[in-house]
This record gives C-alpha cells, sequence and structure tokens, in this order.
C-alpha cells in the first residue's frame, strides 16, 4: 500500500478552489458570503472540508505541513462546520436518548434493501469495484478518526475504546491492520491502492460520511457524537459484512476481498458488545449529560448512510456509474 502523500484534488466550486488555491499561496481564502451562501451536503462544502480536515492526517505533498493550524483557514473551516453540522441536527435528529437508538440498530430489517444487500444478491463486479473505490476514502484511514476521542475519555469507555482500536489497528501486526487489508482488498479489484486516490471520483455523500467522522472527532464538545457514531459503524458492521463477504465470493472479487469482510464479521461482533457495555455504558456513567449527543452520532450516521446507499442504488439501478469519474 503506497504511503505517499496524496495532491490537492480538482475543486468542485468555489469554496474548493479558493482554499486550495490560498493552500498554495496562490490566492484569497473565500469570504464570509461566499461561505454562507454554500450547500452544506454538496460537493464544494464538502470537498473543502474534506481538504481542511486532510491536513490533520497526512497532509498533502503540495501543501506545506505547517498549514495544519492556519488560524484564517481555520476561521473558514469553523463556518463550514458550523452549517454541515447545522444540516445535521436539521435533517437527522430522532432520538433523545442512547439506549433508544442503540436498540433500533440491533433490530435487522427483514426485507433489508440498503447497499450490501444490493451487492450480495444482485451486485456486479463493476457495482463492487465502485463501492470500494467510494469507501476507500475511510478505509484507507480506518479508525484514525475514531483515535482522536481517546484523551476525551477516561475510565471504562476508554478503556473499551483503546482495546478496539489495538483490534483495527492491527493488533500489533502491520500487516493485519485493517487499512492494510482493505488496500489487499482494492489490489484484487485492481483498483489503485494510493492513499486518497478516489478522493475526486468519490461524490458528496461519500465525503460527508468521512468528514462526519473527522468533525466529530476533532471537536471535545462533540465526543459524545463520536461514541454515538463509533457504536453505530460497530453494531451495524457484522450482518452487513456477512452479506459483503457473499458479494465477494459471488462477483468472484478476489481471496484478500473475500478476507477482508470475513474479518470484520468476526471482529466486529465483538467489537460490538465492547462498544455497547463499556464505551457507551462507560460514557454515560461518567457523563449522563452526553446522552442526547450519542444518539444524535447514532442519528447523523444512519441518515448520511442512508444518502449514500440513495446515490450508490439509484445510479446501479439505472446501470450508470455512481462515480464522478471513472475509474
Amino acid at each position: 500500500m503506497p504511503t505517499r502523500e496524496p495532491t490537492l484534488p480538482p475543486a468542485r466550486g468555489l469554496i474548493s478552489s479558493a482554499i486550495s488555491a490560498y493552500l498554495r499561496n496562490t490566492g484569497p481564502l473565500p469570504d464570509d458570503r461566499a461561505v454562507l451562501r454554500a450547500t452544506p451536503l454538496g460537493d464544494d462544502l464538502q470537498l473543502a472540508l474534506y481538504i481542511c480536515y486532510e491536513l490533520h492526517y497526512r497532509g498533502f505533498a503540495d501543501v506545506d505541513a505547517d498549514r495544519e493550524w492556519d488560524p484564517d483557514l481555520l476561521e473558514v473551516r469553523g463556518a463550514l462546520e458550523q452549517l454541515f453540522l447545522g444540516a445535521l441536527r436539521d435533517a437527522a435528529p430522532r432520538h433523545r436518548r442512547a439506549d433508544e437508538a442503540v436498540e433500533e440498530l440491533l433490530v435487522e430489517p427483514v426485507d433489508g434493501t440498503g447497499v450490501s444487500h444490493f451487492l450480495q444478491h444482485e451486485g456486479e463486479l463493476w457495482q463492487v469495484r465502485e463501492y470500494a473505490a467510494q469507501r476507500s476514502l475511510y478505509h484507507l484511514k480506518e479508525a484514525d478518526p475514531h483515535a482522536w476521542v481517546l484523551p476525551r475519555l477516561w475510565g471504562r469507555a476508554k478503556a473499551g475504546m483503546a482495546a478496539v482500536e489495538f483490534d483495527e489497528f492491527g493488533g500489533g501486526r502491520a500487516d493485519r491492520v485493517h487499512a492494510r487489508l482493505f488496500a489487499d482488498l482494492m489490489a484484487d479489484l485492481d483498483l489503485d491502492t494510493s492513499y486518497g486516490h478516489y478522493l475526486d471520483a468519490a461524490g458528496a455523500e461519500a465525503l460527508a460520511v468521512v468528514n462526519m467522522m473527522s468533525l466529530f472527532g476533532l471537536h471535545r464538545a462533540l465526543r459524545g457524537a463520536l461514541v454515538g457514531h463509533f457504536a453505530t459503524v460497530e453494531i451495524t458492521s457484522s450482518p452487513g459484512s456477512r452479506r459483503l463477504a457473499q458479494a465477494m465470493r459471488r462477483t468472484g472479487a478476489g481471496p484478500a476481498a473475500e478476507h477482508f469482510y470475513d474479518e470484520h464479521i468476526e471482529a466486529d461482533a465483538v467489537h460490538e458488545q465492547i462498544v455497547r457495555r463499556e464505551v457507551v455504558v462507560g460514557l454515560l456513567e461518567e457523563e449522563p449529560h452526553l446522552d442526547a449527543d450519542i444518539a444524535f452520532g447514532v442519528d447523523a450516521t444512519t441518515y448520511l448512510e442512508d444518502r449514500l446507499a440513495e446515490r450508490l442504488l439509484g445510479a446501479w439501478r439505472t446501470g450508470e456509474s455512481s462515480l464522478r469519474i471513472s475509474v
């Protein structure tokens, strides 16, 4: 898996264009009026946020590392975040209590209609490749956004979170790091395994899913939402991975592709128990006032995942590509 830094992607509008120019020292940041006119879940704002957040991960080969803490850029990022967060709070809230939100996740629908169900039963190899390309934005940095919450937890919640993260990072073995396993999956599918390679191909819906994790992880005030998000991922991962493992076998995706999801069937079944019983319960014991925040994290995650599913399935069911550019 190549580890080189990516380069800045092509812009998708005024905001992302101005931020890219600023990072290259070739133009000013966008003004307040331009930011306020941006569509919160649209391509331009989501790419702009993704670029800002990536400075806290691996950065960009064509951007000075000191830009990570540029105060003017952070001010613009903050304004973009408020638009994004406001959109999530308006569209996603359904539960006020964490136990109610989590309980709903535990019920698998009898007739599922999501992406994993589609790929399991009727998806074709080209659709599996597109799914992997879109998901690579997260899976090649898998568990990284969640690591930011560790200094903000203590007691049972911290110990449980650290235990799950240790597994996600391979349990001390580089060849078992989940990001490494996903790169192997991509190689089976004849996809480029370079970090960030498919950023330009992924739609705003895929970017928003990753941006939400970065948003929750980078803000201590949103630690409850990050835990709610993490609980959603771990609770839904095992059954979804079972379906995707079957999809990999049915489409002939390859042994590494099968292994990635086989690994998550078993690992995430264990992780689900730890997250529910130690991380969520432990956090609520220490900070009961975060109950609604955890529920919000669950609901925001479900909302954005549903939007991504609509994007993918809406395209695939008409025989069209879900990607912005072909891979």
